[in-house]
């Protein structure tokens, strides 16, 4: 079976998460989907088969299936235009409608994802102190202007904003202990989040949950962000740039635009590259 390897939200030619795709004419059986996302390794393998009004996609980590994945819907995006020729995709997830855009400019392909609706809620207080002692943080460590949350746009993530970037630089934690909490509370990732300003944000995301320690770029943290930062009324203005990956070595670049009806979709932007094999 044929599988592409893309990286999302690449910075130009460079950089960007690695997502697996594979475009059939129907799903593989879900223990196949499974066992090739184990063996590409990638955080992410997105399998998209066409029907009569767009393509049925799911996503598959390593370790488990996810509803959402925004790196690795911008590599499908990026497959199809590849495939297809640029256009707008309509896809069906397991739990939403939601379309990808794909554009080629030479060997970098431009493509934008518009996300599941997107909700936030108030983290509670026990959850929270589990977080802060899974990183080894204090509570005077986060950034009071943004409130830790249960964020969601497709999936859902816990958000711990930070008030230092040499905090967020310096995270760390341990694996199975991250898959525990996560999985206890049925999260994708954990958002660690710091704002360099009003419109730009350093993000990391680990991953444990999909037995990834963290992901370079995450396109659905990223649109459910941009939703939270919405719902407490943060002057955004209308959109967000988000560097991801730079502490790994993996500079990625996300761009939300955030469209002020609450709970709407967010546009998440950016490149995409095809990797050598």
């Amino acid at each position: 079976m044929n599988v592409l390897k893309i990286a999302a939200f690449s910075d130009g030619e460079t950089g960007g998460n690695p997502a697996g795709v594979v475009i059939g004419d129907a799903l593989p059986p879900l223990a196949q989907m499974q066992g090739i996302a184990a063996e590409v390794g990638f955080s992410e393998t997105a399998f998209a088969a066409r029907t009569d009004n767009g393509w049925r996609v799911r996503y598959f980590s390593p370790q488990s299936e996810v509803p959402f994945c925004g790196h690795a819907t911008i590599a499908l995006g990026a497959a199809l235009a590849l495939q297809h020729g640029d256009g707008v995709f309509a896809l069906t997830l397991n739990h939403a409608q939601i379309t990808v855009e794909g554009r080629r400019d030479g060997n970098v392909i431009a493509a934008a994802l518009q996300s599941p609706p997107t909700r936030s809620a108030a983290a509670s207080p026990d959850f929270v102190s589990a977080a802060l002692a899974l990183f080894g943080l204090a509570p005077e460590e986060l950034d009071a202007r943004v409130p830790p949350a249960i964020v969601h746009a497709g999936a859902d993530h816990l958000l711990l904003a930070l008030k230092r970037r040499a905090t967020l630089s310096a995270m760390h934690y341990e694996l199975e202990a991250g898959r525990a909490l996560m999985n206890s509370a049925g999260l994708a990732t954990i958002v660690l989040v710091y704002a360099e300003s009003a419109q730009r944000f350093h993000t990391r995301n680990p991953f444990a949950s999909g037995g990834v320690y963290e992901d370079p770029a995450t396109g659905a943290a990223t649109a459910a962000l941009a939703g939270y930062l919405r719902d407490i009324d943060w002057p955004h203005g209308g959109a967000i740039d988000v560097v991801q990956g730079e502490d790994m070595g993996m500079l990625s670049r996300l761009h939300a635009d955030v469209p002020p009806t609450p709970g709407s979709s967010i546009r998440v932007s950016s490149t995409a590259r095809v990797m050598v094999a």
